[in-house]
This record gives C-alpha cells, structure tokens and sequence, in this order.
C-alpha cells in the first residue's frame, strides 16, 4: 500500500515524499489506520519493520491538525533506552518537516543544561515528549511535567521495559493520564506479563502481530559446545586466523563486557567495550569509530542487539546465550544487512547454557551446526541440553542499562512549533 492511500494529512504526505517514502511496510499498513481512527492498539512488531513511523505518523497527523492544546503535552512516547529515544526524535524531525509540531527528547545521564532544557521544553508545553521512564519520573517529581491533557500514550518495545524493571515506572505515568488518553503499545515479543499490562492500561484495543520474522537464510549460524574457560582461548585462535574487521560480541553484562575488551586489549586487538556505565559521549564516539572502521571490534551488551543500525557486520558473536530467542535474532540480525546481505553468526555455548541454547533452536525450528572444538583447547563437553536443564537463577537485566545517570548523551532541544528545525 502506498502512503497516499492512507487518510494523512498532505503536510504529512509532503514530509514522507521528501524523505523518499512510498510504500507502506505491513505493520503501518495495518496499524496506522487503526491508530487514525482513535483506537488503543497493541502490536507485536520488531526492530526493523518500520514500527516507528507506525505509531509517529499518525499521531503527529492528528497533532497538524491544529485542534489540540497549543501549550499541552500532548503526546508522551516511552521507550527503554537513550539511544532508541534518540532515533525516535530523529524520525520525528524528519516527518514534522512540513508540520508544526514540536518534539523533546527526555532521557538520564545528561548534565545540568540538558536538563533545564529538557524541563523548559516540557513546561513549554512541546507537543510530543519521548523519554526514557526514569528520566521522565525524574521531571513529574519536580512538578515540571502536566499530563492531564495529553492525548496520546506509546509504549516502544514495551517488552524490553517490563525486563528491565519499568513496569512501576510506567503504571505511575499511566495513573497521571486522563481516562481519554489512547494508548498505544508496541512490543517484539507477546509474552503473559505484556498481556497483563495491555489489559491494565488499554481500553478494548485492536491486536495487530506481525510474525516473529527469525533470522535471514543468509546468515550462516554455527556454535561452539565448550567450557566456560575455553571461550576467551577459542575467540583468541578465531581471531589469529583471520584478522576481525566489523566484528560485534555480545556479553551477558556490563562487567563480562568490560572484562572481555580488557583482555581483548591485552592481545593487541582492536576493540572497545560498549555498556552503560561509559558516558554517553563516549557511546556516541565508540559508536562512531566502528562505523567508520577505526575499531576492529564492539564488544557490547544487549543494549546495542535493538534499535541501532549498522551496516555490513561481517561477524557477530554470541560469548554468552541471550535470554530469550528473540534477542539471540535481534542480536545476529546486525550481520546480513549490508549490501551483500550476507553474514556469519558464532555462539558459544559453556554447559550451564546448553538447555538456553536448545531453546534458541526450537525457536528457529531447525539445530545449529556445532563446529568441533580444537583438541589443543583440551576436551570439550558434549551437547546434552536436556541434562543441563535446570532453572538459571539471579537473571535479571540492570535496569539502569538502558536509563542511568553516569552517561552524557548529546544535549536534547525542544523544538520550537512552526519553525523547521535543522538537520544534523
């Protein structure tokens, strides 16, 4: 379907042709006009589907219409992470071209000037608000947040909130609302905690899911079956056969990631670690030198696996099982997305992770071939999921990964109503 088909406004319409957008992906196809009609609605959509612009055009095709309060907040749009906070206030400047509508991004680890701009665009009254849950807490606390006439709620990856303990974060958000306010959840996964929040914050809504897309043929996914001190010795043999170039891994927590890249360091490898505990800034440089080929290799929590693109990764590494199967697509998904669209997925897999891991292929329906371990790493376990199926206990993803005060990300503009805002 192509966007002119929808019922936008043509001041939208003019943003999406100058941004080069014609067709609609499925989830906008299905989601927008329901959205359009004032509809609360959850959609299981992932990264990369287009869920942003599902949930951003028509909200801000109902904010150009001019019938809603000039000095209100009137839409709040939640997401985990700075960094999808951020991407989302990049799309919204891009389609709001044309339209004016203002935007603030709210997020933690900013300095003292970030945050009297973030309060003064919000006391100002910026049309559309996207923060992370803390940060926004933070500002309803001091009184420089009203809600009471805002229109529009959106929850963005709201499964990944819920895993990283926002859940009382958003009902308090939910509870400053007023009873006519839409709510919109977006989540990649469906699983029994989202549904009790949908029924505890939607009203009668409409149930949009995209299929669960698994990873593209195109990459080739193989493991290693080892022991816990065999992985650094394996990844270090990897990497003197064949020089790493576009390489992420992706480690469990942000003290495995700090320890990894210390010891990657020590090896003489290119590399640099990628965790919340770096200062935003430093994100964004880290995150800049990849890009550009100056860093070898990104050896990064989950909080880089959604939302960021990167292009042409040649290799991703699993050193530890991701949780759930759909952060083990989320994560491989950043090879296979350059212009070949090819790529290469290596998981490692010690023995307490042999039962997760088994999980992740009934997921994708099919084994994942096991490369036999080096005789010279010493002997190797055997794959035998169901005997090391046992409970993993003390699981549980910081909540200050996506949301803390020790980063410094690029200071956040409100912007203003009627006045393009500049790009870059």
């Amino acid at each position: 379907m192509r966007f002119d088909e929808l019922n936008l406004e043509e001041a939208v319409l003019d943003g999406l042709d100058a941004m080069n957008f014609a067709e609609t992906t499925p989830v906008q196809e299905l989601t927008i006009p329901v959205i359009l009609e004032g509809k609360d609605i959850i959609a299981c959509a992932q990264t990369g589907t287009g869920k942003t612009a599902a949930y951003v055009l028509p909200v801000i095709n109902e904010l150009s219409k001019g019938t809603h309060p000039a000095n209100a907040i009137n839409a709040i749009i939640m997401a985990p992470t700075r960094e999808l906070a951020q991407q989302i206030d990049q799309q919204i400047e891009g389609f709001t071209y044309f339209i004016p509508v203002s935007a603030v991004a709210v997020y933690g680890g900013t300095d003292g000037i970030a945050w009297e701009q973030q309060k003064r665009g919000m006391e100002m009254g910026a049309d559309i608000v996207i923060a992370t849950p803390g940060r926004l807490l933070a500002h309803i606390k001091l009184g420089s947040v009203d809600l009471s006439q805002t229109s529009f709620f959106i929850l963005d990856e709201a499964d990944r909130m819920l895993d990283m303990g926002f859940y009382d974060d958003i009902m308090q958000v939910h509870k400053l609302l007023p009873p006519t306010c839409q709510v919109i959840m977006f989540s990649a996964t469906m699983p029994p905690k989202i549904r009790t929040l949908a029924k505890t914050i939607l009203k009668n809504p409409e149930e949009i899911k995209i299929a669960i897309s698994r990873p593209p043929e195109t990459i080739l996914q193989t493991a290693y079956v080892c022991y816990e001190p065999q992985k650094i010795r394996i990844l270090e043999d990897l990497f003197l056969q064949s020089r790493p170039q576009r390489v992420i891994i992706f480690s469990s927590s942000k003290i495995k990631v700090k320890e990894l890249a210390a010891t990657l360091k020590r090896m003489k490898f290119n590399v640099a670690p990628m965790h919340s505990d770096l200062e935003q800034s430093q994100r964004e440089e880290v995150m800049k030198e990849f890009k550009n080929g100056h860093i070898d290799i990104l050896v990064a929590t989950d909080v880089v696996s959604r939302g960021i693109d990167i292009n042409d990764i040649r290799l991703v590494i699993n050193y530890d099982i991701p949780h759930d199967p759909e952060d083990y697509v989320h994560r491989i998904g950043r090879t296979a997305r350059g212009t070949n669209g090819e790529g290469l997925a290596i998981t490692f897999i010690s023995t307490d992770e042999q039962a997760q891991f088994k999980r992740i292929e009934d997921f994708l329906e099919k084994p994942v071939y096991k490369i036999p371990v080096d005789p010279k790493f010493g002997e190797a376990p055997l794959y035998e999921p169901e005997k090391y199926n046992t409970p993993r206990r003390g699981r549980g993803r910081p909540r200050k990964e996506g949301n803390n005060n020790n980063g410094r990300p690029r200071q956040s503009n409100a912007h203003h109503k009627g006045r393009p805002r500049k790009n870059g």
